[in-house]
């Protein structure tokens, strides 16, 4: 028989001042080390399918930073160091333990500052098509890496983060690529005190594999190719949630 696809439900954590909504599995599930994902320019949608399948095996959760489309308003700014500052604040005071912490896109580097934040919460740093590489720091070769990848891209992903874009808007969207143009997650691997796996799609000119091999030596880590473009977690999630998964092996 076909397994059943978990129940999924939305909750809202308090971060001090702040609310971050969330879905995933229960606060009970006690099946295992969680996993956390990060999405990147705060549209969650694209991450739902992965979700559920890390779902499957264990405790996760996805987090809806800054918030744009939740009801009660943005649990922060859409600038890299507030949205990692929540993060880091969130894995603090929500989960039971340390987490397997992923984030994809703009959300690798939210993820990554937040491990560096809260090292005592991160057990396992995943980072899903991290950008940006020092080329792409500028916006004329980052459209053109952009429309090299776009013509890779599932269809279908654009139906699952356009409402969070027209939520945002297009200023929003602009002020989070711009800060997250303006890092440099080289610099940070180092701090990191837990594994670090960096993954990167075979279609991604936005993520290409001698930036995700050089993140990985930065961190002493280990990175992987898996197929598609810059949004492979949306048309390959069973692909993504096995990465994910192994993680929850890596020694603490």
């Amino acid at each position: 028989m076909p397994q059943r696809p978990p129940l999924l439900y939305v909750s809202h954590g308090r971060v001090d001042a702040a609310v971050v909504r969330s879905a995933g599995t229960r606060a009970t599930d006690r099946r295992g080390t969680a996993i956390v994902l990060v999405p990147g320019l705060g549209a969650p949608g694209y991450l739902l399918r992965t979700l559920a399948h890390c779902a499957r095996s264990g405790p996760a959760r996805l987090l809806d930073v800054p918030g744009f489309r939740d009801p009660g308003g943005p649990a922060c700014p859409e600038t890299l160091d507030a949205l990692a500052d929540t993060v880091a604040r969130w894995l603090a005071v929500v989960p039971q333990g340390p987490v397997v912490l992923a984030g994809h896109s703009t959300g690798a580097q939210v993820a990554l500052h937040a491990a560096v934040r809260a090292p005592g919460r991160v057990r396992s740093l995943v980072l899903l098509s991290p950008t940006f590489p020092p080329h792409l720091r500028r916006m004329r070769p980052l459209l053109g890496a952009l429309a090299r990848t776009a013509v890779h891209e599932a269809p279908d992903a654009v139906p699952a983060v356009l409402p969070s874009y027209l939520a945002a808007g297009p200023r929003r969207l602009l002020t989070c690529v711009r800060s997250a143009q303006r890092d440099a997650p080289e610099d940070a691997l180092p701090s990191v005190a837990c594994p670090v796996t960096v993954v990167a799609g075979e279609k991604d000119a936005l993520c290409p594999p001698d930036w995700a091999g050089h993140l990985a030596r930065r961190a002493g880590g280990r990175a992987l190719r898996v197929p598609g473009a810059h949004a492979f977690p949306h048309p390959h999630p069973a692909v993504t949630a096995n990465v994910l998964t192994r993680a929850r092996a890596d020694p603490p």
